[in-house]
């Protein structure tokens, strides 16, 4: 299925929930979404099932889509399609494409492999733009040919909140590639969408850690406070 197929799906399809995923902290559902003849599976997050954070407000499925937004804006593509919808079966929340995954790979059985570093860096590269408190290493998936990266609720904070199990970049040059993609976030109006999605305050910060990563040049070493998030897997 193409990514404007997948998403109108998410967008319209009609959705029946299977049950709940087992060991995720908020309420993580599996549903399928069907329209025009075309069904997939999807993770939804609803807002109802989110449990409070101290350090985070309510709406965590939003950061999922923004962080979508933001992957397709770069031309990166390394989140599955994500969307917003406020008519699902337990209210507001955001509806994930599953990813046809190995079921066995993520960070620490891949990253040995140097076929996969084009792929991890954009991912180590996505995590400091979005400052990510909990990339965990079951949540890049091996599909095919390419990895995704998944689970992305703790993100956007204003606050330096980086917490990854993807160190082993740190200190080498960002590729031309990526520090130009990112430097768009500096040339160019951020992406209308994520206006609807974070506040003003979240949006200066996203703009100011890609300001500080194209002028480093180079991937971030971890720092003394929490560098991890847990649990690793």
């Amino acid at each position: 299925m193409s990514h404007v197929a997948a998403v109108d799906v998410l967008e319209r399809g009609a959705i029946e929930v299977h049950g709940r995923i087992a060991g995720s902290s908020n309420v993580t559902l599996l549903v399928t979404c069907a329209a025009a003849g075309c069904e997939l599976l999807a993770v939804y997050k609803p807002l109802a099932g989110e449990r409070e954070l101290w350090d985070f407000a309510p709406g965590l499925h939003r950061r999922e889509v923004a962080a979508r937004i933001l992957s397709s804006w770069l031309g990166w593509d390394i989140v599955p399609e994500t969307v917003l919808r406020k008519d699902a079966p337990f209210g507001e929340g955001s509806l994930q494409r599953v990813v046809d995954e190995d079921g066995t790979s993520h960070y620490f059985t891949v990253r040995d492999d140097p076929r996969w570093h084009h792929d991890l860096r954009h991912i180590a590269a996505f995590d400091v733009l979005a400052n990510n408190a909990d990339r965990k290493s079951g949540h890049v998936l091996c599909s095919g040919d390419r990895l995704w990266a998944i689970d992305h609720g703790l993100t956007f904070h204003t606050e330096p909140k980086l917490r990854t199990v993807i160190w082993d970049f740190a200190g080498e040059r960002l590729d031309r590639t990526v520090r130009d993609d990112v430097a768009r976030l500096l040339d160019e109006p951020v992406p209308g969408e994520l206006e609807a999605l974070l506040d003003d305050e979240e949006l200066d910060a996203l703009v100011l850690r890609a300001r500080a990563l194209v002028r480093a040049g180079r991937f971030p070493a971890p720092g003394a406070d929490r560098p991890y998030p847990w649990p690793l897997v």
